[in-house]
């Protein structure tokens, strides 16, 4: 590969396609990268339990990143890299702020979802991530119970709201969490270290590779740290025209083999 020794990519609308497959044409690239010596990983908002059978069946063996950063843990092995969850007490404020609003949330605790009641939007996203929801009543009251930090809180609501509380939440939560949204219709809020790029940078220091030569590929807002700070960022198709304008390359669409066509392009 053209100087490239590490690939990380998202999941959901960018490695996977919109049937939630990868295709054979990107795994047989990935492949062809993972037999020239290049480390091959994922780096999602998706939790671990989600995204460690997709891992498992791409053969990879080095920590895949997760939880848009907070959980970052090997997915043969099991060990953990590195593990940044929210502060209680801020917890508890991102949670207070979701209730007033009348957004869904999702409370993720020992790679478990929780939510307060099952709702058409918890039961969407569980279906999508594959995973279990635990009703629980007041997530308040639940996380005040368990007394710990939580991995991350994710509100699903409306884009138009979600983009309203952003800018309020993010006014108020400056430089005390990371805020971001995923999905038109998913906010984000992790420890403000707890980002696609803190952890890959960290994860590239363990192999000892610089970031001139790593290549990362996604589509949204949450991509976009690690998308400026790699070596080569390629931001999908499908990708909003924000993320696009700021990448360095611009490849096809999910459902497109967008994954496979750029990394096929600076395969030597």
């Amino acid at each position: 590969m053209r100087g490239f020794r590490l690939i990380a990519t998202d999941l959901d609308d960018t490695l996977l396609d919109d049937n939630l497959e990868i295709s054979p044409r990107t795994r047989k690239a990935l492949q062809k990268a993972a037999e020239m010596g290049c480390v091959v990983t994922i780096a999602t908002g998706r939790m671990y339990r989600s995204a460690r059978p997709v891992a498992l069946d791409l053969g990879i063996e080095v920590p895949i990143i997760t939880y848009q950063g907070a959980l970052v843990k090997n997915a043969r092995s099991g060990e953990v890299l590195a593990e940044t969850p929210l502060p209680f007490s801020l917890a508890v404020e991102v949670l207070a702020e979701g209730y007033r609003a009348g957004v869904h949330m999702n409370l993720y605790f020992n790679d478990c979802l929780y939510v307060d009641s099952v709702t058409e939007a918890g039961t969407g996203y569980a279906r999508l991530a594959g995973i279990e929801q635990h009703p629980v009543g007041s997530l308040v009251k639940y996380l005040a119970a368990v007394r710990n930090n939580p991995t991350k809180i994710l509100y699903i609501a409306k884009p138009e709201l979600l983009d309203s509380l952003k800018t309020d939440l993010a006014a108020k939560f400056s430089g005390s969490l990371y805020i971001t949204k995923s999905k038109p219709n998913y906010l984000e809020f992790m420890h403000p270290q707890a980002t696609k790029k803190h952890a890959l940078e960290n994860l590239a220091g363990s192999f000892g590779i610089a970031r001139e030569e790593i290549i990362v590929f996604g589509d949204s807002y949450n991509d976009l740290d690690m998308l400026e700070w790699a070596g080569m960022g390629v931001a999908m198709g499908n990708a909003p025209a924000e993320i696009r304008d700021k990448a360095d390359y611009v490849t096809d669409t999910n459902n497109r083999d967008g994954v496979a066509k750029a990394l096929e392009r600076f395969l030597d």
